[in-house]
């Protein structure tokens, strides 16, 4: 694991790589166990518009399953990529640009702010995978009480991953920048085929 670590730091250096998948296919979790593994700063869409200065207008769009209107979006996500403090660190970005026709603005965003996009990730979990994941963790508690994990606002969600979200993912695949992981095995396991999968891309 180490020499493969060592070689996709090589291979990423300053650049970014992009993790999709549906709700609860746990693009935060292994977006933090990369970022920690490389040095790397985990950038969540979500989290900076949750941020931004307007939040309640943002909440409102975030809570219903909407997704940010694309030039709004532009706006406030991505001149956050050219901030000083990220400069020589790798970006892990969690979902950035999740609709169809912010693909090409992403990839020249990360290219210009010196972190280019490496790879794509895509951690594959069936729906069925989904609802058992958040009947689960709403049991536990694991992620507070979240409006857009209520079951209504989760099925608007999913439809928009469907519709707006994996033309996103057929971009990228035709650019040969997505990697597939299979993310309903356990945790350590997806991270150990991201590793792989990354190592590979690494090593061409």
């Amino acid at each position: 694991m180490d020499a493969k670590i060592k070689t996709i730091a090589a291979w990423l250096d300053t650049g970014s790589i992009n993790i999709f998948g549906r709700p609860f296919s746990g693009k935060d979790t292994q977006g933090r166990i990369l970022a920690g593994m490389f040095g790397g700063v985990l950038i969540g869409g979500g989290d900076i518009l949750r941020n931004h200065h307007d939040p309640a207008h943002i909440e409102k769009i975030m809570a219903s399953g909407g997704i940010i209107p694309s030039a709004f979006y532009e706006s406030i996500v991505l001149p956050y990529l050219s901030r000083p403090e990220f400069k020589t660190k790798p970006l892990i970005l969690s979902a950035v640009g999740r609709a169809s026709g912010e693909e090409p603005v992403v990839m020249k965003a990360a290219g210009n702010s010196g972190h280019p996009l490496k790879a794509v990730l895509l951690l594959q979990l069936s729906e069925e995978d989904v609802w058992r994941r958040c009947e689960l963790l709403q049991i536990r508690h694991d992620r507070g009480n979240r409006a857009d994990d209520q079951r209504d606002v989760l099925k608007t969600r999913l439809q928009k991953f469907r519709d707006k979200t994996m033309p996103v993912i057929q971009f990228y695949q035709q650019r040969g920048l997505l990697l597939e992981i299979d993310a309903a095995r356990l945790e350590q396991e997806v991270t150990g085929e991201i590793i792989k999968a990354l190592a590979g891309r690494a090593s061409r």
